[in-house]
């Protein structure tokens, strides 16, 4: 019983740790015109957003939406990288616990 419990907090303890090394990743995303910047964290947090003035509603909804999908898919390189830097998702993990 204690034995499962350990192996649980230990488990937490590591989800915690890969939060925190994914939180410092930081990537902006923008849309072809820079008129809406978008800045994300490596959770998918949002950390800012800059609008360029005096645009149309339509107009922004399309950067918006061309701003988010480019900081995801920056975000999603950026995380394959990071992996790849530390021998793949199984060794990156084995760090976390030591």
């Amino acid at each position: 019983m204690f034995q499962k419990l350990k192996q649980f907090k230990e488990l937490r303890d590591q989800g915690k740790q890969m939060k925190s090394l994914m939180d410092e990743v930081i990537i902006v995303g923008s849309d072809k015109a820079n008129l809406v910047m978008i800045t994300l964290n490596g959770s998918h947090e949002v950390l800012g957003v800059k609008v360029a003035p005096d645009q149309e509603p339509a107009v922004l909804e399309q950067a918006i939406k061309q701003a988010l999908t480019d900081a995801n898919s920056k975000l999603q390189k950026e995380m394959v990288s990071q992996m790849q830097k530390n021998g793949g998702a199984m060794e990156f993990l084995k760090k976390l616990g030591t």
